[in-house]
């Protein structure tokens, strides 16, 4: 009888617990886990591959770098058949890309949005579709040969989490579907056309901060591609932040908008965040910067607060507008 095929898991996230599961389920003897230890500083919103390794009894490492010669050491021993990356947050250097061909899953339909976070900035761009890709690992992140593809919608009021959810789904499906031909070694190989796509770069939770002067659509697709369990869409106001934690844009906008700068507002016990065409996201959760909930009769008074500190002489009326700094 045949020995399942072995193999070598570097892997992080819900990407990396699905995507384990599914080799898992084939059969294919997972021989080691290479994943991360997680971040105190960090929001852990998504299953522990540790978690899942300690159920199921498969051994697992978490190195501080993937160039460690100790961990190079070990994945040669194991003679692994193939090597795996679902979401491992580090570059694979050629020494380990040697060992064994390497499969990585990403987070989009390749060749568009190469790079980090691929979910957030597909959001940010305003796409209308993503999905999973297998391709094979090359010392170029994510320019290897396409094995297979998964797509799936981004609806216009998705967020960034929404649509993750979906990627994942669709990186569970493309690895069950094309798995048993790449084990028998007759999966396809399509050409990842580079001149096609971009490559994009981590983002920071400053990158979050909104530009009022924007059209609403855009300063709608940020908060989309930053809502919470992400850092979230902020603003700051004479020194106090803001973070939008739900909104939605309008269809149509109200006229008593008219006339309103940039910037937060409140209109009608509404929170509103003007634009600068003229349209407004309806804010239907505000946080301050402690994730405490922000009401509208409270942040209605701080405005007119702080348009009083500014002229002592011409308060503002109810439902007035002051533009943040």
């Amino acid at each position: 009888m045949k020995a399942p095929p072995r193999v070598v898991v570097f892997g992080y996230h819900n990407v990396g617990v699905r995507c384990l599961k599914v080799l898992l389920a084939a059969g294919v003897e997972v021989a080691l886990v290479v994943t991360h230890e997680d971040n105190a500083a960090e929001n852990i919103w998504f299953e522990s591959m540790v978690s899942l390794c300690r159920t199921e009894g498969i051994p697992y490492i978490t190195p501080a770098s993937a160039t460690d010669p100790d961990l190079l050491a070990r994945v040669t021993a194991i003679a692994p058949d193939m090597l795996f990356s679902f979401y491992y947050r580090n570059m694979l250097p050629a020494s380990l890309l040697a060992v064994a061909p390497a499969f990585n899953m990403h987070g989009s339909l390749l060749p568009a949005y190469r790079g980090r976070a691929p979910v957030n900035w597909a959001v940010l761009h305003g796409a209308t579709e993503i999905g999973a890709t297998l391709h094979e690992m090359t010392i170029k992140p994510d320019a290897g040969a396409i094995v297979a593809q998964t797509a799936v919608p981004i609806l216009p009021d998705d967020t960034a989490f929404e649509v993750f959810g979906k990627v994942t789904v669709a990186a569970e499906q493309t690895l069950w579907q094309v798995l048993p031909a790449l084990l028998a070694g007759s999966a396809p190989r399509i050409h990842n056309d580079l001149t096609q796509g971009g490559y994009f770069g981590g983002r920071k939770p400053e990158d979050g901060r909104i530009d009022w002067s924007q059209p609403a659509q855009q300063v709608y697709n940020l908060h989309r591609a930053v809502a919470p369990p992400y850092p979230g869409a902020f603003t700051d106001v004479a020194g106090t932040r803001y973070i939008i934690e739900r909104a939605r844009l309008p269809r149509t906008t109200p006229a008593a908008l008219a006339g309103l700068p940039p910037g937060l507002s409140v209109v009608d016990n509404m929170i509103l965040g003007v634009c600068g065409d003229g349209r407004a996201l309806a804010i239907m959760s505000l946080l301050d910067a402690d994730g405490i909930a922000v009401a509208p009769a409270q942040l209605q008074a701080s405005l007119q607060s702080q348009a009083a500190l500014a002229d002592p002489t011409d308060r503002l009326p109810d439902g007035q507008h002051i533009t943040n700094t």
